[in-house]
């Protein structure tokens, strides 16, 4: 994982109520790592993954690999350098 900021986003999502068949588009996951980190917190996150890895390996093994690919496209474009170019491209 590349930053704690990305694990944390990831064990959110993994512990929220959306569903890959869901289909979800970026904002529903940022609302579902939103809302699941407020309502449980990182430590409550983390004690939900870990249980579903006790119980389900299988399934929570696929669930943190969509969870992963799901978060970082969600979150890719606040970070990526093309955006401050861009800004100050227009600020000039």
């Amino acid at each position: 994982m590349e930053s704690t900021f990305e694990a944390v986003r990831a064990e959110a999502l993994f512990a929220s109520t959306l569903q890959m068949s869901q289909c979800p588009v970026d904002a529903d996951v940022r609302a579902a790592v939103t809302s699941t980190l407020r309502r449980i917190g990182v430590q409550g996150c983390a004690a939900r993954m870990a249980t579903e890895f006790g119980d389900h390996p299988e399934c929570a093994m696929t669930r943190m690999g969509w969870a992963l690919r799901m978060t970082r496209h969600a979150y890719a474009d606040s970070c990526t350098p093309e955006i401050f170019i861009e800004t100050r491209a227009a600020v000039a």
